[in-house]
């Protein structure tokens, strides 16, 4: 049997392949209510034959979406649409997944196709912006605020108020966003992180917020369900956050209960040189894996059964998070097994369109 298509457990959650749909921002959402679009979109990499299926980044806190109509989980009141997704994925025989955030200096943007770089102002539809430290994303553009002690408290608490809704919800696996320039990243990184006290400066203090938010999750989320970290692996930016930074904090949080590493990278700062190509961000799963001794995901244009296949076989991760490709194609894991001659379960009512 192919790699791709062997079970995998983690803790008391079992994975019928290793494909898993990673979360994708679809900006459809009001007030962070999922919706129709939500439970098609998602459903659909269901029925398609994905093992695990992860929503969109989810905010913790109206201030953490990054733009109106990201996806919240900041209510009790968002739970049962929620709810109404994680059971559609479970009976398809695949594994529901979240991914908490919050965006920090990165909220309060229009969508993409609004032009993603433009800031709401909080007169014109916006919120208040927050960062570990009043520096912008995009030099010249409007300063975010500096948290205080009692602001980082009172989002540590949202997280955990949010690992609730979300064990509500029906979800089997948390993943914490600490990647992509959004707050728990702006933490980590030197680029963007100059504080002066127990949260900035050294290693230990730039990793002291995720360790915190960890632990409040933890208090919630029962010891038997996975927890992932998705963390950018490195800024591609002279005296960010690098490779060796990303080991030792991985080896961390495998001693504070983390199950897998998502890993990809960049999104911090502006200037960033990324040097785009296939399997670009491979390199970085394989070191963390073998180093920190933990699962990895690999994440960043793996297109192909092929590409996912010899990752696995070449023990660079554990899991193989895809994106865009699933976006273009709902049934890739069901067409991959059929290029890689494996028999999986159809859904009984597609069994006639079966590859042959």
């Amino acid at each position: 049997m192919s790699k791709l298509f062997q079970t995998l457990q983690i803790k008391s959650i079992i994975l019928k392949n290793r494909f898993v749909v990673s979360p994708m921002c679809q900006y459809s959402s009001k007030n962070g209510f999922a919706d129709d679009w939500h439970l098609v979109h998602l459903g659909s990499r269901a029925v398609g034959g994905a093992g695990l299926i992860f929503t969109e980044a989810a905010a913790v806190s109206p201030e953490g979406r990054i733009t109106p109509h990201d996806l919240g989980i900041w209510s009790d009141e968002h739970i049962l649409q929620l709810k109404r997704i994680t059971q559609f994925i479970d009976k398809q025989g695949a594994v529901a997944g979240i991914q908490l955030a919050h965006a920090g200096r990165k909220a309060s943007h229009s969508e993409p196709w609004k032009g993603s770089d433009l800031i709401l102002p909080e007169e014109e539809n916006g919120w208040k912006r927050v960062a570990p430290s009043a520096i912008s994303f995009k030099e010249g553009s409007l300063l975010p605020e500096e948290l205080t002690i009692s602001e980082i408290a009172a989002i540590i608490g949202d997280f955990k108020n949010a690992t609730l809704r979300t064990l509500e919800a029906g979800f089997k696996v948390l993943e914490i966003h600490a990647a992509h320039g959004y707050l728990i990243h702006q933490f980590l990184s030197p680029l963007s992180n100059k504080r002066k006290d127990d949260y900035g400066g050294s290693f230990e203090n730039r990793i002291r917020f995720l360790i915190e938010i960890l632990a409040a999750v933890k208090l919630v989320w029962p010891h038997d369900l996975p927890i992932f970290v998705r963390i950018s692996a490195i800024d591609w930016a002279n005296g960010g956050w690098d490779i060796e930074e990303s080991i030792k904090l991985a080896a961390i949080l495998k001693i504070e209960g983390v199950d897998l590493i998502d890993c990809s990278s960049a999104g911090l700062v502006e200037y960033q040189k990324i040097d785009v190509k296939p399997l670009y961000q491979v390199p970085f799963a394989e070191a963390i894996k073998k180093a920190a001794n933990i699962m990895t995901g690999a994440v960043g244009l793996i297109t192909t059964s092929k590409e996912a296949e010899n990752i696995l076989e070449n023990n660079q991760a554990d899991l193989i998070f895809i994106a865009r490709e699933f976006l273009r194609d709902p049934n890739l894991a069901l067409r991959a097994a059929h290029e890689l001659q494996e028999t999986v379960k159809w859904p009984l009512q597609y069994e006639r369109a079966k590859f042959r």
